[in-house]
């Protein structure tokens, strides 16, 4: 009698349906994968949003006009905030730090602290003058008696205290010292238009200019963070309007944004208009307008 080998059958036919199996699989396989992804990128696409922008300007007077090549940035926060925050990073220059390395007299350096003031010229300077402040400041008396004492048509008061007198007349000579003093006071408080003059001679001691630099170089290192910031950390997309005015940014996430021009603005005839306004993006289409309405307009130009 024959014998058949049981396991033999086993495996042959476990062969035979393993075959059946991989090619089923071979063609089950790419269309369960094509479906998946189809269905991830519609899912993916649900999830996020575009948002279509026009831009508009319009004059004084006249229609409103495309904002075209204006390159308009999405902000996960408004650029004024970006700005404060740019601009609390960054030190603010003390003034009495500055003033106290100055090489001036102790009494001008002390006026400057009083008076928060450094620069020696200007409208503001002469009404910051006391008839004292003339006296008792060595800069300023120099000045003072620089730009008036040879000018014919200004009669200072002339000082009556005789040397002579220093010594042999003490009473005397304090008595005429303080009578000079007080009538030079009481000129000076007449007659203020003789201070306006005072900063051409004080020009190579005034260090205004210096502090004006400190100030411009600072404003100008905030100005760069703060766009460092918004083109890069709050960054959330952008776009180049085109001929018509019209941009458009995709893939975003919903949410709340903000639409900025950063400093760039939009010009059309008289008007000068850049924008920082929040926008909602929903999931799917989403749209925006900018205009005069919603713009901030340059106060001067």
């Amino acid at each position: 009698m024959m014998r058949i080998d049981r396991p033999f059958i086993r495996r042959k036919c476990f062969s035979s349906s393993c075959g059946l199996s991989l090619a089923a699989l071979a063609l089950i396989l790419p269309c369960a994968l094509l479906t998946a992804t189809v269905v991830s990128a519609r899912q993916a696409s649900q999830q996020t949003g575009f948002l279509e922008i026009t831009a508009r300007v319009s004059p004084s007077g006249g229609h409103p006009e495309p904002a075209r090549s204006l390159t308009v940035y999405l902000l996960r926060k408004s650029y004024d905030a970006i700005q404060k925050e740019a601009d609390a990073a960054e030190p603010l220059p003390k003034m009495d730090d500055f003033i106290a390395k100055l090489e001036l007299s102790p009494q001008l350096k002390a006026w400057m602290v009083k008076h928060q003031m450094v620069e020696l010229s200007g409208p503001a300077f002469p009404k910051a003058i006391s008839p004292d402040d003339v006296l008792d400041i060595p800069e300023f008396k120099q000045a003072y008696m620089d730009r008036n004492a040879g000018d014919r048509t200004i009669s200072l008061p002339q000082p009556k205290a005789r040397e002579s007198d220093k010594q042999k007349h003490p009473e005397k000579y304090q008595q005429a010292v303080q009578d000079y003093l007080t009538a030079f006071k009481l000129f000076v408080a007449a007659n203020p238009d003789t201070l306006s003059t005072m900063y051409i001679a004080l020009e190579e001691k005034d260090p205004g200019h210096r502090w004006k630099k400190i100030l411009a170089d600072r404003n100008a290192r905030v100005h760069r963070h703060a766009l460092e910031l918004a083109q890069v950390q709050y960054l959330a997309g952008q776009t180049d309007t085109d001929l018509e005015g019209h941009g458009r940014i995709d893939r975003i996430t919903p949410g709340d944004y903000w639409l900025s021009t950063l400093d760039n603005e939009a010009i059309a005839g008289d008007a000068y208009i850049r924008w920082d306004m929040p926008v909602h993006v929903s999931a799917g289409r989403s749209a925006a307008d900018l205009s005069n309405v919603n713009g901030v307009e340059r106060a001067s130009h």
